[in-house]
């Protein structure tokens, strides 16, 4: 299977199975398209009228030495292996600890109902907290290195628990052989000094909730008496990120029906100082004034142009800035198993609840459906977890055609429910957004290694 497509004066033919990228003049762009269902006299005929023929024979014959090394119309080697996930192991390398079902914002789109996820408000005890970390190592295995996020709701409002659980998580790790890594993902309304010296010693990354603009982020995050959290939070996140050196964090925002010149919320954010940004498509449901609209979709895919021919630009300026959708690596890229298997939710990725209930991910806590078990009993639902093993990217029939599959292993289980009700569906809307990212962040990898183009 191939994938051709033309962006930002390239010729861009991807190889889907051998991941093979090539760079292609309009010649060799018109034969590969051709390739497949012609015989070499027919594509000759074919294109008689704009090359001369020994060109053409000549681009045939390299297309014949590149199918042959493997780099070109390749077979897919990795369907027949793909459903031995049933056999995956049971190991459990994260958690997402739901410290606060509470949250001193009021978003209104907010998946997780101001952070009550459709229930009470709570917030997690030290000692729900000390069994879900004692939950991981039991269910670790021989894996080493652990990965928990601290979540909410706003899990700054739960801080003290938090201190506590990384401080407890520290003292166990040597006995333990184990090396936990967290995340601490804040709408930042209570950052302060005393946070962010916390966080830079102790959190892995940081996750930072901005949607952009001024008027974009506080027609939403706003407080419950319906004032905007922007200038409270952007000193004390230029501040935070000024701080975190060389340890990472991102900018997360959410763009919607009603900003979707979602660039301008980017670039304004990479003015302020921040250079890790992610923009992410709201979910929700069709009939939402905020929903995305198919009449919205040419402007989104011009905007990830924009953003991709600006990146180059900036990188060029010694200014560069990192898009999290845009971040793939063509040489080294994940593993096969993960291409299939994708983020591990319902198997080695589960969600906690201030109680202790787990959930395949933070997306579908609240759900009664799809509650596993807790951390005292283990994962009882033992069929659902079963079916979590299956949900991989042969797993899905929409995907069986589609270029972009081994780059986002099916999508995300979660927005799948939401949109088919099925963890095995495709949210359609966003797989096309998806495949648009990819062409962009493929295009920047083909520009920062080939000689610039006339655009």
């Amino acid at each position: 299977m191939i994938h051709q497509y033309k962006l930002n004066g390239y010729n861009i033919v991807l190889d889907v199975f051998s991941g093979s990228v090539h760079v292609v003049d309009d010649l060799g762009y018109e034969v590969i398209g051709l390739y497949e269902e012609n015989t070499p006299e027919e594509i000759v005929k074919k294109l008689a009228d704009k090359y001369p023929e020994s060109e053409v024979r000549d681009c045939i014959e390299d297309v014949e030495e590149l199918k042959a090394a493997g780099k070109l119309f390749t077979e897919d080697r990795f369907k027949p292996i793909s459903f031995d996930f049933k056999k995956r192991s049971n190991v459990i390398k994260a958690l997402c600890l739901h410290v606060a079902h509470t949250c001193n914002l009021n978003c209104s789109y907010c998946f997780a109902s101001q952070g009550k996820y459709n229930g009470e408000r709570a917030i997690m005890s030290f000692e729900v907290g000390k069994r879900a970390l004692d939950f991981l190592v039991e269910n670790s295995g021989k894996r080493r290195n652990l990965e928990v996020d601290f979540f909410g709701g706003e899990p700054l409002m739960n801080w003290q628990v938090v201190k506590d659980l990384v401080a407890y998580a520290r003292s166990i790790e040597k006995e333990k052989n184990k090396n936990f890594r967290f995340t601490l993902t804040t709408n930042g309304v209570l950052v302060d000094d005393e946070v962010i010296d916390f966080a830079n010693r102790e959190m892995s990354n940081v996750v930072m909730s901005i949607d952009g603009r001024r008027e974009v982020h506080d027609r939403f995050r706003v407080d419950y008496a319906g004032k905007g959290s922007y200038d409270n939070i952007i000193p004390k996140f230029q501040k935070f990120a000024a701080a975190r050196g060389d340890r990472s964090y991102y900018v997360r925002g959410t763009y919607t029906h009603l900003n979707t010149d979602f660039t301008e919320d980017l670039f304004h954010l990479a003015d302020l100082g921040f250079t890790e940004l992610s923009m992410e498509p709201v979910v929700t449901a069709p009939d939402d004034p905020v929903a995305l609209t198919e009449e919205d979709f040419p402007k989104l895919c011009e905007q990830y142009e924009i953003l991709a021919k600006d990146m180059l630009r900036r990188k060029k300026d010694g200014k560069p800035i990192t898009f999290y959708h845009y971040m793939i690596d063509l040489s080294h890229g994940p593993c096969i198993y993960k291409r299939i298997s994708g983020c591990g939710s319902g198997t080695e990725y589960l969600a906690v609840t201030p109680w202790g209930d787990l959930y395949p991910c933070h997306q579908f806590v609240g759900d009664e459906k799809y509650k596993m078990g807790d951390i005292w009993q283990g994962v009882t639902n033992t069929e659902l977890r079963d079916e979590f093993k299956l949900t991989n990217v042969y797993a899905r029939p929409d995907c069986e055609n589609c270029w972009a599959k081994l780059y986002c292993s099916g999508g995300c289980a979660a927005n799948a429910y939401h949109a088919t009700g099925d963890i095995r569906g495709v949210y359609e809307y966003g797989c096309r957004l998806f495949k648009k990212r990819m062409e962009c962040a493929i295009m920047m990898q083909v520009a920062e290694n080939m000689p610039a183009s006339e655009e």
